[in-house]
């Protein structure tokens, strides 16, 4: 087997038969010539229902995670979305409590009057996991680590509760990639990707994806919504995703070593009370994180000491850490994340997540001291 370090660095890269270019072609032609006898013998018709560089971008992701396919999308959300309209009415939803707020934002706006019912549990809690099952839940929607909190769930024992209850499991792995943790080997059926973040890795691109193993029959309605409803992802980002992700393999290790520096620094200073990181020994899931993922993530978030104003505060004195929504990209982000979040949010007011760059180590903690009064 190919181990995933050398299938990201040959991502994008099948020579051009017609011109033996290295780096794939981008295709953007939306359409597509059919034979004189009415067949399309290269295999395309139109670029809603596929594209060579999109299919190029869905078979390397899929290879990546082991899946059997792949649904790209124009983005995380649509991916969501798409995964949510495969269900039926009628059809109930377990949603972990700390989800991405925009899913949990997306249930209550957008499927509440669908028919699709949803319960939020903490899937930290094998009980509470088991007491909100149903009869008519058909997914289970887990996210680890959770954002913003990184709350860490027990994949393969949640996988199990679900086949036991006969739903289907999907995980999002938008902060893991495939480098760090693999849903599909720890028995979930769908891996949900924002390839907006470390996947493409530049804060330039915007697409979404959704891996299925073999054998879950969800994935043939996702496709159809993605066919059908058109919201695919663009052939220029695909093409852009595949640069980004011959580079994951050097990024990550090194935002994950800062993520980890910057976290044992956070957890001793006096005015920050609390660090979300589970790399850190005091973490309540770092045995769970330990054995399910090859590293602990470029993801973290502090308590300040303080109110909401002062962890503002602590985010306006930043120079290097930059004040932005997102993740995954080179540079390091910072967010005061309640006062994005659309209310209820159960985020604490005094919370700032960060996004863990490549800066060199000593000025990202240099910025973090100095903003935090030293």
């Amino acid at each position: 087997m190919t181990r995933p370090e050398t299938l990201l660095a040959h991502a994008g890269c099948e020579p051009d038969a017609g011109t033996g270019a290295v780096v794939a072609p981008i295709h953007l032609s939306t359409t597509f010539e059919r034979a004189p006898d009415g067949s399309y013998p290269h295999g395309f018709l139109y670029s809603r229902v596929d594209n060579p560089t999109r299919q190029l971008f869905e078979r390397t992701l899929a290879d990546l995670e082991g899946g059997e396919a792949c649904a790209a999308f124009a983005s995380g959300m649509a991916a969501a979305m798409a995964l949510l309209l495969a269900l039926r009415p009628g059809d109930h939803v377990v949603l972990a409590d700390d989800a991405y707020y925009g899913v949990r934002r997306l249930m209550r706006e957008l499927f509440d009057g669908w028919g699709l019912s949803w319960t939020e549990v903490d899937l930290t809690d094998p009980g509470a996991l088991e007491a909100a099952l149903r009869p008519e839940t058909r997914l289970i929607w887990a996210e680890s680590p959770s954002n913003p909190m990184l709350k860490i769930t027990d994949l393969a024992a949640v996988a199990r509760q679900a086949r036991a209850a006969g739903a289907y499991l999907a995980v999002d792995s938008t902060w893991t990639t495939p480098l760090l943790q693999r849903p599909l080997d720890l028995g979930a059926d769908v891996v949900i990707h924002s390839v907006t973040k470390y996947l493409a890795g530049h804060s330039d691109v915007l697409g979404g994806a959704i891996v299925a193993r073999s054998g879950t029959g969800l994935f043939e309605r996702v496709r159809a919504v993605q066919t059908t409803a058109g919201p695919v992802m663009d052939p220029l980002s695909a093409w852009l995703a595949l640069r980004g992700m011959r580079s994951l393999a050097a990024r990550l290790p090194m935002q994950c070593a800062h993520a980890h520096r910057l976290a044992r620094f956070l957890e001793a200073h006096p005015r920050v009370t609390r660090v979300h990181y589970p790399g850190l020994p005091s973490h309540p899931g770092h045995a769970i994180a330990r054995r399910q993922m090859q590293d602990f993530g470029a993801m973290l978030s502090f308590e300040v000491d303080g109110t909401a104003e002062d962890a503002l505060a602590v985010a306006a004195r930043t120079r290097v850490f930059t004040r932005a929504t997102s993740l995954g990209g080179t540079e390091s982000l910072i967010e005061h994340r309640a006062s994005i979040e659309a209310p209820p949010t159960r985020t604490p007011p005094t919370l700032l997540r960060c996004s863990v760059g490549l800066e060199h180590i000593d000025d990202l903690l240099e910025d973090l001291s100095r903003a935090l009064g030293d």
